[in-house]
């Protein structure tokens, strides 16, 4: 029997700016993402929710957000998260070390995830999955928060931010010059599969679905076709998700902090690059969305 080689192409950030949402809509019309990933705090919030509509087979998940923007609780409610700035603020690294210093107020952080769903829920979109912005939902005691939500609110699916080895030297291909950055992003890779170790023995106890493979840690910012292809051509059997940030750089980008700014648009031409949409399908693959994952689990 021929071996089943399904695979989520899931754009993160949608909602980010104009720019970003015209990226991924490109991407997925014309290329292979299947999925994507709402920031309900985005600046784009409205623009991403449009989209979504106008493209019923893009599925949606909610990117848990508590580094950027400001909190859809309302600063109030989350003092321990936000900045004097009044918006959420801090990398996964700081939030790991309050963590271990047992200074989250982690009903804080529940109560701002609640709210980021039910944002997107209100909007009037099915929630396909959760996954997190800079992965900060798998952080120890924040993963628990978010299968719990994804319990709550019927949401079938959840990302589990764990790298497969093999697939991220697949992945690599053509990102020489790239190579710090690369090496930097795979050890945070092996840093998330140490961080959160037995995730999916919960979402199995949660009964949640989630891809069988992950991979586009390393890479990010730094996908290349070469690599794209590459990872194609060694899809293992079984469920994959490829995480990517395809988008378009506008004035609102640029004056964002994230460090992914011209790759969005690079990404988009790999995304729907032909000669990959072509060997998708001589590979046999089938692109599926987080939808599945659900129905199948």
């Amino acid at each position: 029997m021929q071996a089943v080689k399904n695979l989520i192409v899931n754009a993160d950030d949608l909602g980010w700016t104009e720019g970003v949402n015209r990226g991924i809509a490109e991407a997925h019309r014309s290329g292979i993402v299947t999925s994507a990933s709402l920031v309900a705090n985005g600046a784009a919030f409205t623009g991403g929710v449009e989209l979504a509509r106008e493209n019923p087979r893009l599925s949606v998940g909610v990117h848990l957000n508590l580094s950027d923007g400001a909190p859809v609780a309302g600063r109030q409610a989350v003092p321990s998260l936000v900045a004097e700035s009044g918006e959420l603020a801090g990398g996964p690294e700081s939030w790991l070390l309050k963590i271990a210093m047992r200074g989250l107020a982690v009903e804080q952080v529940e109560m701002e995830w609640e709210a980021q769903i039910q944002k997107v829920r209100e909007a009037g979109l099915a929630v396909t999955h959760l996954d997190g912005h800079k992965h900060v939902h798998m952080l120890p005691g924040l993963f628990e928060i978010a299968l719990r939500l994804a319990k709550r609110h019927g949401i079938g699916a959840i990302r589990v931010s764990h790298e497969a080895s093999s697939l991220r030297t697949a992945l690599s291909g053509g990102a020489e010059l790239r190579a710090s950055v690369v090496l930097k992003q795979g050890v945070q890779a092996r840093g998330l599969k140490l961080l959160a170790r037995d995730a999916r023995e919960k979402v199995d106890r949660a009964g949640i679905a989630t891809t069988d493979y992950f991979c586009g840690i390393a890479q990010t910012g730094a996908l290349t076709r070469e690599g794209v292809a590459r990872l194609l051509r060694s899809l293992p059997e079984g469920t994959t998700e490829l995480m990517c940030h395809p988008g378009y750089v506008d004035e609102a980008l640029r004056a964002t902090p994230t460090r992914l700014q011209d790759s969005r648009e690079k990404e988009v031409e790999i995304l729907t690059d032909p000669e990959i949409r072509n060997l998708v399908a001589s590979q046999g693959i089938r692109l599926l969305d987080y939808g599945f994952v659900t129905n199948a689990a």
